[in-house]
């Protein structure tokens, strides 16, 4: 298995993919991130087309067991995010 690519390997290459500098392409993988955080901090979803679709799940208050010791204890609830992988993406991987 190869090594995941690096912020700066996406950078080039969506710069590429675009025809504009890295500078550009930066900024604009930037402002995606953002806008994905923020919108799934405040309990929202959003589609990437041809990727998929991250959401925010919130569990409930739930008992966890320490596996070290074996003590039961109650672990608060939070939320967890979730990514839906898009029927394109698999089709391409397993095409």
């Amino acid at each position: 298995m190869s090594k995941p690519m690096t912020k700066t390997q996406l950078v080039a290459a969506v710069a590429e993919a675009m025809g504009s500098d890295k500078k550009t392409a930066g900024a604009a993988l930037d402002a995606i991130a953002s806008v994905v955080a923020a919108e799934v901090a405040a309990g929202g979803s959003v589609a990437l087309p041809g990727l998929g679709k991250v959401a925010c799940k919130a569990r409930p208050e739930r008992q966890v067991r320490n596996p070290a010791t074996g003590e039961t204890m109650t672990k608060a609830a939070d939320k967890q995010v979730k990514f839906a992988i898009a029927k394109a993406l698999k089709d391409v991987v397993n095409g």
